[in-house]
């Protein structure tokens, strides 16, 4: 997650322009009831799956489909894993895994969907009878789930996705010390998880330290122990994500992470070595990192490279985890002249920013962006 020390950084950047694009993005690891942020298209753990689950089958057969991820020979990330779905040979829709490796395929988010059963469950059928269901993480291979008109109609529980090793030497999201880490170690992280559930931060640190402890070369357990770490403590977090980067080169996510703490505050240098590193192991990038990366480039006065890496986020992330990547798009835009192209994200990102504050600004944005844009067409 992106901190809110972000928020003021990004503001300074646009004082001179109304436009904020508010540094935050949607949790990606299981949060606590106080921070708990509903997403589109994805589920946590007290959120949609149970929902669903706890309903009877006739009564939740059309409006989602529901499955769950599993590593062969691993234990489960904690991190969220993209799941997509393909139709006709073309991505159609993405969601993510909650902490159990769960996940929801729902018709509500569906386009002209309607909240009503009968209208879901259509769009349902329509939308993804005969597409295939699999988990997308660098460097595995996926199985493949073919959704069925019985499945839309009976039977919403599709199964189980696995996700198996391709080789070695490849970049990948998923550390490959896991597979080696001490039957220990792997015993006081899977207890920090279980503690995590169950909304207990403090427990699963201390399994956590226990765990890198045990396993000094356990990088998993070091990039969660840098998560927790890095609200109270981010020189510790710092550290810990750098200890997970050591123990696996090829681990992608610390360099993400500690492109996140330099962004916080405000090297912006570092955030463009950890980010170009990590695209130098990974050349797709997450959306999280092309951020950054974004983000560092327009700070240093880079526009053009700012604008192609916030495109290459938003490509990767159709359910907008990343909130403001969109918004720092239009701001990016809008500082090179192209007003009419700022406004048409900015429209976009109000339809996805939870309503509240940031919503509020963004419309507010867009009044006052649009003003401009009138008074630029009279001009010329």
């Amino acid at each position: 997650m992106i901190h809110k020390a972000l928020i003021g950084s990004i503001s300074c950047i646009l004082f001179a322009f109304p436009i904020t694009a508010v540094g935050q993005t949607r949790p990606t690891s299981t949060p606590t009831p106080s921070d708990t942020i509903t997403r589109p298209g994805s589920i946590q753990d007290s959120g949609l799956y149970d929902y669903w689950a706890d309903m009877s089958g006739q009564g939740r057969a059309g409006g989602a489909l529901l499955g769950k991820v599993t590593v062969e020979g691993e234990s489960l990330p904690w991190e969220p894993l993209l799941v997509t779905v393909t139709c006709g040979g073309k991505p159609d829709y993405a969601t993510q895994t909650d902490a159990k490796g769960s996940f929801a395929i729902v018709g509500l988010t569906l386009p002209g969907a309607l909240g009503k059963q009968g209208d879901s469950q259509r769009q349902m059928e329509t939308h993804f009878e005969s597409c295939v269901v699999e988990a997308a993480v660098p460097g595995f291979h996926s199985t493949a789930i073919t959704i069925t008109r019985h499945m839309l109609r009976e039977q919403p529980d599709i199964g189980t996705i696995m996700l198996s090793r391709i080789g070695r030497g490849l970049a990948t999201t998923l550390s490959r010390t896991t597979e080696t880490a001490s039957p220990k170690a792997i015993k006081f992280f899977e207890k920090a998880r279980a503690e995590m559930l169950q909304h207990n931060p403090g427990g699963a640190e201390r399994d956590l330290q226990k765990a890198v402890q045990t396993d000094p070369g356990f990088a998993e357990a070091w990039l969660q122990l840098g998560k927790m770490q890095q609200a109270s403590d981010p020189q510790a977090a710092k550290n810990s994500f750098s200890k997970a980067l050591a123990a696996d080169p090829e681990f992608v996510l610390p360099c993400e992470q500690l492109a996140a703490l330099a962004a916080q505050s405000g090297n912006w240098q570092e955030v463009l070595d950890n980010t170009n590193h990590l695209a130098q192991l990974y050349p797709e990038g997450t959306p999280q990192s092309w951020y950054f990366n974004a983000l560092a480039n327009f700070q240093m006065g880079k526009p053009d490279l700012a604008e192609a890496s916030a495109n290459k986020s938003l490509a990767l992330d159709p359910r907008h985890s990343v909130l403001n990547a969109e918004q720092l798009l239009a701001v990016i835009l809008a500082r090179k002249g192209d007003l009419a192209g700022a406004l048409d994200h900015l429209r976009n990102s109000v339809k996805y920013v939870p309503p509240g504050p940031n919503s509020d600004m963004l419309k507010q944005q867009i009044a006052q962006l649009e003003q401009r844009v009138a008074a630029q067409a009279k001009s010329n």
